[in-house]
């Protein structure tokens, strides 16, 4: 999930601060959400998939 939550944000050249105050969390929220040490809810998930134009498979989907 981290890796996928950053590349995405990279491809649309954006910044922690700036994906952060687009879907209304802290810089610090995405930092841990990129390093898997932050679980987001739903409603939080949708909204970074929104603003990265990605699905919720692509940037949060595991397989086991």
């Amino acid at each position: 999930m981290k890796n996928r939550v950053k590349m995405a944000r990279l491809e649309k050249l954006m910044t922690q601060q700036s994906l952060a105050e687009q879907v209304n969390v802290t810089r610090q929220t995405i930092g841990l959400i990129e390093k898997g040490e932050y679980n987001p809810s739903l409603k939080l998930c949708c909204n970074i998939a929104y603003v990265l134009e990605k699905t919720l498979d692509d940037l949060f989907w595991e397989v086991h």
